[in-house]
């Protein structure tokens, strides 16, 4: 009976815990994901005001500086990360979510539309309760003037590139492959 009762204890409180998460999820979602159409939209300015290579600073400066204040806003820790990064510094996966980056991948050659591609999850970590979430960003047509065919990208912006990041993987992308992941780590 004793080795029964932590199992009928965690039956019970399935149903709780699934609540959490989905209010966790949204609440999420709702701080967070306002940011990404702020990236885009001053990627797509700055491709259209100082040309592909003058567009370089928004990814490697700005994204992370609109990140970093929504980190400072919400106390979690948010990145954008991928499995073929562009600066690894900042966008290494942990192996949580290099394991959801490769599920996406699976779930969207299969056919999922990438829009809906995200994970929560309430882990442990150092020995405490964590709220994990992910959410998919598909590679859009901005993002294929530095991200897509290596060969296809002019001599001059994959010198900037190099410059810029002399580690560079995040190229080889077609439109509407999944290019990397917001990634939110709360602590409970």
């Amino acid at each position: 009976m004793k080795t029964l009762l932590p199992m009928v204890l965690l039956i019970a409180a399935l149903p709780a815990l699934a609540q959490d998460i989905g209010a966790l999820t949204a609440e999420t979602k709702k701080a967070v994901l306002p940011v990404l159409p702020k990236v885009v939209g001053a990627m797509q300015e700055a491709v259209a005001d100082k040309g592909v290579a003058g567009a370089i600073p928004v990814c490697k400066e700005q994204a992370p500086a609109l990140i970093k204040a929504k980190r400072q806003e919400t106390g979690w820790d948010i990145r954008r990360v991928s499995l073929k990064t562009r600066n690894a510094e900042r966008g290494t996966p942990d192996l949580w979510e290099a394991r959801q980056l490769a599920d996406f991948n699976i779930r969207a050659a299969n056919g999922e539309n990438i829009d809906t591609l995200e994970k929560s999850e309430i882990v442990t970590f150092d020995g405490k309760p964590v709220f994990r979430y992910m959410k998919a960003l598909p590679v859009g047509a901005v993002c294929l003037n530095c991200h897509g065919a290596a060969e296809n990208l002019d001599a001059g912006l994959k010198a900037k590139l190099a410059e810029n990041y002399p580690h560079d993987q995040a190229t080889g992308y077609n439109l509407g492959q999944v290019r990397g992941a917001l990634t939110v780590k709360r602590p409970l």
